[in-house]
């Protein structure tokens, strides 16, 4: 595709509002374009529960958008970009809403997403996109917006700032304990989707054998809903161990800062699965219901515990190839394909072939 801007824009709009684990995706993109062109100005609307992870990028302006504030959230959006012009807009969200929420940025460029991944008019709300990539994963279709541009480079850098007090924080909790810290994240954070969410017993067996057999300080973390503090609780029921409970505990931030310190995560298709690929943490995913080729961890697909193709099979009745890119399977027995032995073995052979790297990292030089 031939670059849209030759030469450097002044300025740019990125609309992504949601969710975690997308805006945290987001950011390599940013970072190339500032790297790329430091001149540009960058404004990126974003809802308000992701601008409290990436809402401190520096050199970014950031416009909140309250998804549950009503009329007055989008007239508020709206006020924010009155009399704005931009170069052009990026597009990054196929959602209705931020189709819609996109009408009040005035850009002559309006860059969105190919005919294969538009849904919900996404088409009539843009006048360029980007190319093609037929079964890529999300990140990489974040990265096009930035090929479409003329920026080609795709560096791997996040470095999401972390406050020195939810450093602090998180330190003072875990004291001056020297065990290698597991964190698990259970449950995806929506409530209508907990068929995402691997059964309790499962994940007890797995922090029983991390504390019995590698001597691990064992972490249950995730957001404050009640589903999350229900599966929580469920698990250390469950539990020999005495795995610790932080579920509803701790700011996005301080998330941050626990994955940060955590030899490895556990968790099924969430937002802290890209939170930890973000510090250099590696992952171990639970992927049945969605397909991790898509939406799974970038820098630790080596460690997904795979069993979509079945699941597919199973409750579709078909192969993932019949399949559109990135159906789910929305079966509430789908997650108890993965086998409690696998996701242990799986544990094992991340720890021992980590175990020479500094603090058990994926890639540390990735954070810069």
């Amino acid at each position: 595709m031939r670059p849209l801007f030759p030469e450097p824009p002044s300025s740019l709009c990125l609309l992504r509002l949601s969710a975690l684990g997308d805006v945290v995706q987001v950011v390599p993109v940013v970072r190339n374009l500032q790297r790329a062109w430091p001149e540009c100005r960058l404004t990126w609307i974003i809802g308000t529960v992701e601008a409290g992870l990436v809402g401190d990028l520096p050199g970014v302006e950031f416009i909140t958008f309250d998804k549950r504030g009503g009329l007055a959230a989008w007239r508020r959006t709206a006020a924010a970009l009155r009399g704005r012009r931009f170069d052009a807009l990026l597009l990054m969200q196929v959602a209705l809403r931020a189709n819609l929420l996109s009408l009040a940025v005035r850009a002559p460029l309006r860059l969105g997403f190919d005919a294969g991944r538009a849904r919900n008019g996404h088409g009539l709300f843009v006048n360029r996109r980007i190319a093609p990539a037929p079964r890529s994963h999300v990140l990489e279709g974040f990265f096009a917006f930035a090929e479409a541009l003329g920026v080609k480079e795709r560096r791997l850098v996040w470095d999401l700032p972390i406050p020195d007090t939810a450093r602090r924080r998180v330190a003072g909790w875990l004291a001056d304990d020297r065990r290698p810290l597991l964190v698990i994240n259970p449950a995806s954070s929506a409530r209508l989707r907990n068929w995402r969410n691997w059964p309790a017993e499962r994940y007890a067996a797995v922090a029983d054998h991390a504390a019995q057999k590698h001597g691990m300080r064992v972490v249950l973390s995730g957001g404050g809903a009640a589903h999350e503090r229900a599966l929580a609780e469920a698990i250390l029921a469950r539990c020999r161990s005495r795995p610790e409970n932080w579920v509803g505990r701790t700011s996005l931030k301080e998330l941050l800062a626990l994955l940060e310190r955590a030899r490895a995560l556990i968790a099924p298709d969430t937002g802290p699965v890209h939170m930890a690929t973000a510090v250099g943490t590696p992952v171990i995913g639970l992927y049945a219901t969605s397909n991790p080729d898509r939406t799974g961890p970038y820098l630790s697909r080596r460690w997904v515990v795979n069993r979509y193709p079945e699941a597919v099979r199973r409750y579709l009745g078909g192969p993932v190839e019949a399949l559109r890119w990135g159906q789910r399977v929305r079966h509430p027995e789908a997650m108890a394909l993965i086998e409690t032995e696998a996701v242990i073995d799986t544990l094992d052979r991340l720890l021992a072939e980590t175990a020479d790297q500094p603090g058990g990292r994926t890639n540390p030089a990735r954070r810069q």
